[in-house]
């Protein structure tokens, strides 16, 4: 893919050959999730699902220091009826989804609070790293509602079923330091560095072979949610796809050879 529309509420850059990064551009609002927003991510999300070209990784990221989401905007739905809220939720409940099941690995990189949607945002990457000023919170219950993009799902899975019930049920915010000992986060950063260590660790993903990235996505996740000898199947299924590629000859080319393999993603 070459190009992508200039987005509302989102700002895209391609910040290397293979590695784009998307920021969530909305900072005068703690970069809320508005309609807008939402119909802006699930069209990004499904262009990159349909077609990433070269690109082979994903950061998403927050603009501001302070804030990376805060979650779904309460101001434009102040007011919403049943159907109103409903219609704009099926729409984030599809660009969450879509983001869950992209092919291509996404790394978030919190620049600051996480909250609520923000947190399920988050969640929905492969990984995250954190700001140490960052806080997280799933706030629904004081709102009346719930999580509804994933909280209640990916959430435990990352920390275990009792501190998850825990966190949802209080809507208490908790610490980046927490986040971490917990596994909710893979490391904590400076305020200033967290985008740059997530470029890093994107562009060692990006140098990898393409092919193989997604298939090790795709095993971890679908695998994950099956019993272990049928996952062991697949896992083994999505490694013979990869038997037959220009990048698996060329890796052991390069190997043998001593050098630097020159993956093409074929």
């Amino acid at each position: 893919m070459d190009a992508f529309p200039t987005y509302e509420t989102v700002a895209i850059e391609r910040v290397s050959n293979h590695v784009l990064q998307v920021t969530l551009n909305r900072a005068h609002v703690g970069n809320a999730i508005n309609t807008q927003a939402g119909h802006d991510l699930l069209d990004l999300w499904n262009r990159l699902t349909a077609d990433a070209g070269d690109i082979r990784c994903v950061i998403l990221t927050g603009a501001g220091e302070k804030i990376f989401c805060a979650g779904g905007d309460l101001k434009e739905r102040n007011g919403m009826t049943k159907r109103q809220w409903t219609l704009q939720h099926e729409l984030f409940e599809r660009m969450y989804w879509t983001l869950v099941d992209l092919p291509v690995p996404i790394i978030a990189a919190v620049n600051g609070h996480a909250y609520a949607g923000g947190l399920e945002l988050a969640l929905s990457c492969d990984f995250i790293y954190a700001s140490k000023s960052a806080r997280f919170a799933l706030t629904e219950v004081t709102l009346g509602i719930m999580p509804g993009a994933g909280g209640t799902q990916n959430l435990p899975r990352a920390i275990g079923e009792r501190r998850a019930k825990e966190i949802i049920m209080t809507g208490k915010p908790f610490d980046a330091e927490k986040a971490h000992d917990w596994g909710l986060v893979n490391e904590i950063c400076e305020p200033s560095e967290v985008l740059g260590r997530a470029m890093e660790t994107a562009e060692i993903i990006a140098g990898n072979a393409p092919l193989s990235v997604r298939q090790v996505k795709k095993s971890i996740r679908y695998g994950g949610q099956m019993e272990l000898r049928t996952a062991l199947r697949f896992e083994v299924e999505a490694y013979n796809h990869l038997v037959d590629t220009e990048d698996r000859m060329e890796g052991v080319l390069a190997f043998n050879q001593k050098r630097k393999p020159n993956f093409k993603g074929q």
